[in-house]
């Protein structure tokens, strides 16, 4: 069993940064190839962005580039990866959805939401 925790939704102005958290958590023969994504009412979920389980291979959505970034830490025993979100939009209010997939491949990154372990979500609300 995985478990994906996420935390470090707020409210925010616009322009604004804020920074998600999310650790991932189970047995695994390899790694956690993670990602992120969004959705905000009436709307599908949208990948934001994802890391592969090592190598720091990064992807991200057309709408975030250039303002978000991911990135992960892996030194403490619980594999922690981090959303810092820069340049805040109010198009960015939404929930953050945090995504695991344990991979024994080392170097793949999953965009789409094809994840099998899910966190709760957390909201992100960009005001003007």
């Amino acid at each position: 069993q995985v478990d994906v925790k996420e935390s470090g939704g707020g409210t925010v102005q616009a322009g604004g940064s804020l920074r998600l958290s999310c650790t991932a958590s189970g047995r695994t023969l390899g790694g956690f190839a993670m990602g992120w994504f969004r959705q905000s009412p009436g709307k599908e979920r949208e990948f934001v962005a994802a890391i592969s389980w090592r190598g720091g291979i990064t992807y991200y959505g057309d709408s975030v580039k250039g303002r978000f970034t991911i990135s992960r830490d892996t030194a403490e025993r619980e594999d922690t990866v981090y959303l810092q979100m820069t340049s805040l939009k109010r198009e960015d209010t939404a929930v953050y959805y945090c995504a695991a997939q344990p991979l024994t491949t080392p170097y793949v990154v999953m965009t789409t939401p094809d994840y099998d372990n899910w966190g709760q979500g957390t909201q992100v609300t960009v005001s003007s």
